[in-house]
């Protein structure tokens, strides 16, 4: 019988996280690095990486940084050279980066629709393309991890006006399990998580409006998730442990999608 907590180790893995310099997305490092994971971290602002990196360096976990912008290809294509002429390899990608729009569907701008679309879903097609073309299907193993949302789930959330980024998280849904079916026989797996509300940047606007108390009225739990709730779940997708799971769609909601 294998063990299940070297099952759980990531030592000696490289992984790639956008969106990793706050949030959700830093918090998924931490994960990673606690396992063992080498990491490289993406998001548009160089000075929040590199506060991010100081922050991850005093955990004892290898951070390393490239300020780009997902909505470029040409600034995808420089993350991926940068980040295998550093490590040399790609062994798990966390597609996290992602924006919102909030507006009233008839009046959603047709140019906020394209961002969210560019950022939320191509951008995921492009880099998991770069990756498993140059790194993933020549090695025979790979761990892609999309982030998606409980609004990709459902057609409505609470009281959110966001049709562009609830039609997204749709798409990197399916996308998830196009690339699973596709990919399975090159020994890659590709999952996705749906988180339901947590705090960031994100979803600060929405907390502060609705409230606590209202938003978690109709969750199971009566509560948001908090700083290490998609952490066991990630390192779940990313390690030896979930090597026979994917195509997968794993809500981490206190329950809001169960009722």
């Amino acid at each position: 019988m294998g063990s299940v907590k070297k099952a759980f180790d990531l030592t000696g893995k490289v992984a790639l996280v956008t969106g990793g310099s706050r949030g959700l997305g830093l918090q998924i490092a931490e994960a990673l690095g606690e396992q063992g994971a080498e990491l490289m971290l993406s998001s548009r602002k160089a000075a929040d990486l590199e506060e991010a990196r100081a922050h991850l360096s005093k955990l004892g976990y290898r951070a390393e940084t490239v300020a780009a912008d997902n909505s470029r290809g040409a600034d995808i294509s420089r993350l991926v050279d940068e980040t295998l002429a550093r490590f040399g390899h790609i062994d798990i990608l966390i597609n996290n980066a992602g924006a919102s729009w909030g507006a009233a569907t008839e009046d959603h701008p047709v140019e906020a629709w394209d961002k969210v679309m560019n950022l939320n879903i191509r951008s995921l097609f492009l880099l998991s393309q770069q990756i498993a073309k140059r790194s993933m299907i020549p090695r025979n193993y790979g761990r892609i991890i999309n982030m998606a949302s409980i609004a990709g789930l459902r057609g409505h959330v609470g009281e959110t006006q966001t049709i562009a980024y609830n039609t997204s998280k749709g798409a990197v849904v399916n996308f998830t399990r196009a690339l699973a079916g596709g990919w399975g026989q090159y020994g890659i797996t590709v999952n996705a998580l749906a988180p339901g509300f947590f705090p960031s940047k994100m979803t600060a606007g929405t907390i502060k409006t609705v409230g606590l108390e209202k938003m978690t009225a109709n969750v199971p739990l009566r509560r948001i998730g908090d700083e290490d709730d998609l952490k066991g779940a990630v390192v779940l997708f990313a390690s030896d442990a979930g090597k026979h799971i994917t195509g997968q769609i794993l809500a981490v909601d206190g329950g809001i999608t169960a009722v």
